[in-house]
C-alpha cells in the first residue's frame, strides 16, 4: 500500500483551510468564488481522509509508547488497541490513496449512451432493446434524467440502434465501464425448436461534451444537409424537410438526426451528438499517448471488446473482465446494477493503486 507522507498530508489540510478562508472573506467575485468553491468541494473529502490518517498515526505513536509501560494490565490494553489501530490505519491509508488517485476529468459529467444491435438479426435488436431499458431503469433509480435522442426501431421490436442522453452528476463515472460487446444466450421468441441462440449488441458510453470542449466553425467545418424524414413520426415528419445530416469536414464524421418534427430541434440534437463524439475521439487520442499500449484490467472501452454475457437458461450475468458471475439476471435487467457496477469500479481502483505501487 502506498503510504502518504506527513508533509503531503499537511499540504492537503493547509490548502483546504486556505480555500475555506478565501470563501469566508466575501471578497471573491462570482467567477472566482465558483472556482474556489469547486476546488474546495473536491479537496474536502481528501482532506478528511488525510486528517483521519494523521489522527491514527498519532494514536499509534502514543499506544506504542504505552506498550513499554511497567504495568502489565496497561501494557496489554495498549497492545490490543495498537492491533485495532493497525487495521484501521491500513484502511484509512487505502482511502486516502484512493482519494489522491488522478481522476478522469469527465467522471462528473452527464453521458450519451448508444446501443446497437450486432450479430443475431431480430434477436439482437430485441436484446438491444432489453439493454436500453436496463440502463433507463438504472438511471431513473438514481434520479437521473433520460432523453431519447435518436432511435431506429426493428420490425419485431427492439432497436437496430438507439442513442439516449443521461443527465445527472457522476453519470459517466458510473456507466463508463459498460462500453463494449454484450452477448445474450437464450431461446428467441422466433425459435420454434427451443434451441438456444447467441446474439450480441454493442454499447458505447461517451461523456457529454460542452460547447467549450469542442470548437466548431459551422461555416467552415460543417456541411449541413436537410431532407424529408423517413420511417415513423407522422405525416408532418414525412412532408417537410425536417431531417438533418451534418458532416464534419475535418474528420469526415457524419451525424443524422430525424426523430423530431422540427428541423431546428434535429439540428440541435445532431450538433450535441457531434460534439460528444469529437470530444471522445480527442480523449481517446490523449489517453493513447499517455498510456501507450497499456490496457486497464476492466477494459479499454473498446466497442469491439466482449465484456459481458447474459445467460437466460442459467439466470446468470457474467462479466468477463473481472470474472464475476451473478445469478440475478432478471433483477439486473430491471436496472438493479449497483453490485455489478460497484465491482467494476472497485477493480479499476485496485488496479490503479497497484500501478502506483509498481
Amino acid at each position: 500500500m502506498t503510504t502518504i507522507s506527513p508533509e503531503r498530508i499537511a499540504q492537503i489540510e493547509a490548502r483546504r483551510d486556505e480555500l475555506a478562508a478565501q470563501m469566508s472573506t466575501g471578497n471573491l467575485d462570482g467567477d472566482r468564488f465558483v472556482q474556489v468553491s469547486k476546488e474546495y468541494a473536491e479537496l474536502e473529502p481528501v482532506a478528511q481522509a488525510a486528517g483521519e490518517v494523521r489522527r491514527l498515526r498519532a494514536e499509534a505513536e502514543s499506544l506504542a509508547y504505552m506498550t513499554e509501560d511497567a504495568d502489565a494490565d496497561l501494557r496489554a490494553m495498549a497492545e490490543e488497541e495498537l492491533r485495532e489501530n493497525k487495521v484501521a490505519l491500513a484502511e484509512a491509508d487505502r482511502r486516502l490513496a484512493l482519494a489522491l488517485l488522478p481522476r478522469d476529468a469527465a467522471d462528473q459529467r452527464s453521458a450519451m449512451l448508444e446501443v446497437r444491435a450486432g450479430t443475431g438479426g431480430d434477436e439482437a435488436a430485441l436484446f438491444a432493446g432489453d439493454l436500453l431499458r436496463m440502463y433507463q431503469r438504472y438511471a431513473e433509480g438514481r434520479g437521473w434524467r433520460v432523453e431519447l435522442i435518436s432511435a431506429s426501431e426493428a420490425e419485431l421490436g427492439g432497436y437496430k440502434e438507439a442513442v439516449v442522453g443521461i443527465t445527472g452528476a457522476g453519470v459517466f463515472a458510473q456507466l463508463k465501464f459498460e462500453s463494449g460487446v454484450h452477448r445474450v444466450q437464450r431461446v428467441p421468441v422466433t425459435e420454434s425448436g427451443g434451441r438456444i441462440h447467441t446474439s450480441a449488441a454493442t454499447v458505447a458510453v461517451l461523456p457529454e461534451a460542452e460547447e467549450v470542449d469542442v470548437q466548431i466553425d459551422e461555416a467552415r467545418d460543417l456541411r449541413i444537409d436537410v431532407y424529408r424524414s423517413s420511417g415513423p413520426g407522422g405525416q408532418s415528419v414525412n412532408t417537410t424537410d425536417s431531417a438533418v445530416r451534418i458532416t464534419h469536414l475535418p474528420t469526415g464524421l457524419v451525424v443524422i438526426q430525424q426523430d423530431e418534427k422540427s428541423q431546428h430541434k434535429n439540428k440541435a440534437k445532431a450538433l450535441k451528438v457531434l460534439r460528444t463524439r469529437l470530444y471522445e475521439a480527442e480523449r481517446e487520442r490523449l489517453a493513447a499517448e499517455r498510456s501507450g499500449t497499456r490496457r486497464a484490467m476492466v477494459g479499454s472501452g473498446d466497442r469491439s471488446e466482449r465484456i459481458r454475457t447474459y445467460n437466460f437458461p442459467q439466470g446468470r450475468v457474467t462479466d468477463h473482465r473481472i470474472n464475476l458471475t451473478l445469478h440475478r439476471l432478471p433483477e439486473i435487467l430491471q436496472g438493479e446494477m449497483d453490485e455489478l457496477i460497484g465491482a467494476l469500479i472497485a477493480e479499476d481502483e485496485a488496479e490503479r493503486l497497484a500501478s502506483l505501487e509498481g
